[in-house]
């Protein structure tokens, strides 16, 4: 059965799978990979140094695929903000039709990509986020639990009540982010109202991601328990890969809390930049991965990733549907029996 839902019609995919924006890992190559495999592949705008770098990674990625895809933009606190205004320039002016925004109040930007006929999936991790960027504008909401990787906010809600949550408040629709990297997942989703799923974690460990194989194997080997949140003293709470930097950094914040000058040599994006391309030193750096590692065992193709989302979603939507149809036929027996 096709998996035809509001997020495929509104981007024109095949898929109801995005992969979300990620730092050192959104390039045009796997963008281009997802993308080309039926779902929406993203560029990590602030990835690239400068704007008009960000305009060379879009150029590339259209040359590989002439599918859609989107660019990610994310506002977060910096000792040196970015100039987000020319990154959004060149969004605009590279004709980009998808937008995953997140981060702080994004009331500044979503008008303006609205003003360009422009989807904005906005990225965030409480309803009432939500509910302020349904205001502004944004098409999709993109609801991050305290699963995922990266920031996953201060409130500490996972996605089982995140999507009850959204299906009874948003009246935009809304995919689920954060712990994804199956089918299973997928028709779970779709169950709880959502159009679809963001992954990110699951993308890292695939052909076409471009990351050191050491980091690929490690997310392989992780379990359910390799992951610890850090930066919470800094209201900055960010879910990274365990390891012994993670450990040192926690141990220091717990020492110093809110003392960022204590733990910055330790979480410069430059270290696990190096740790993704260069080194493939798992342990020296502090990487962002989601639980949802306790969920990859290979590294496939992001087309061989995909087909299989789609046919163990529609394993377990037809077995949800004969659960149903074998419980209406029992009951219809018992009142037949109880007519007698």
């Amino acid at each position: 059965m096709p998996l035809k839902t509001k997020l495929t019609e509104a981007l024109g995919i095949e898929i109801p799978v995005i992969c979300g924006g990620m730092h050192y890992v959104g390039y045009a190559e796997l963008a281009a990979a997802v993308s080309e495999a039926g779902g929406l592949g993203i560029i990590t705008a602030l990835t690239q140094p400068t704007p008009e770098d960000l305009r060379k990674e879009i150029q590339k990625c259209k040359k590989l695929t002439k599918k859609p895809i989107g660019v990610n933009i994310t506002l977060l606190p910096a000792l040196k903000p970015p100039n987000y205004g020319a990154y959004i320039e060149v969004i605009i002016q590279e004709g980009i039709k998808v937008v995953e925004t997140a981060g702080r109040n994004p009331d500044q930007v979503i008008p303006l990509f609205k003003r360009h006929d422009i989807v904005v999936i906005h990225k965030c991790v409480s309803v009432r986020h939500a509910l302020t960027a349904q205001r502004l504008g944004a098409d999709f909401i993109s609801i991050d639990g305290l699963e995922c990787a990266g920031h996953p906010g201060e409130f500490d809600v996972g996605n089982w009540v995140l999507l009850a949550q959204c299906k009874q408040q948003l009246k935009v629709p809304y995919i689920v982010s954060g712990g994804c990297a199956n089918g299973s997942q997928l028709a779970a989703a779709l169950a709880l109202g959502a159009e679809g799923m963001n992954m990110g974690s699951r993308f890292m460990a695939t052909k076409e991601a471009p990351l050191h194989e050491n980091i690929k194997k490690a997310l392989v080997d992780a379990n359910e328990q390799s992951t610890m949140l850090l930066l919470r003293s800094l209201k900055n709470t960010e879910r990274v890969f365990k390891n012994s930097t993670a450990k040192k950094v926690a141990a220091i914040e717990s020492e110093k809390p809110g003392d960022l000058n204590a733990i910055l040599p330790y979480i410069k994006g430059e270290n696990y930049r190096k740790s993704f391309q260069e080194t493939g030193d798992t342990d020296s750096s502090i990487w962002s991965c989601g639980q949802s590692v306790a969920l990859i065992h290979d590294i496939p193709t992001c087309k061989v990733l995909l087909d299989g989302i789609v046919k163990e979603c529609e394993e377990a939507i037809l077995f949800s549907m004969q659960c149903i149809i074998s419980g209406d036929a029992k009951r219809s027996d018992v009142q037949g029996e109880a007519r007698l």
